[in-house]
């Protein structure tokens, strides 16, 4: 996205099921490719890890 993603916008590289059209690809963004998921951002399932995403989304809108 090359004017960048803001909160609460879905990816472009986002695939229906969830996955990153990119992942792996010398042109993903460095920003993704640096995040280093931690186990509060993943919680103990995909929901966990989906909401913890949500609030963040939330606490970071302009």
């Amino acid at each position: 996205m090359p004017l960048g993603k803001r909160a609460g916008e879905r990816c472009v590289q986002l695939l229906p099921d969830m996955r990153c059209a990119i992942f792996g690809q010398p042109g993903r963004p460095a920003f993704c490719a640096s995040l280093r998921p931690t186990q509060e951002m993943c919680g103990a399932s995909r929901e966990e890890a989906l909401a913890f995403l949500a609030r963040l989304e939330t606490a970071t809108k302009p």
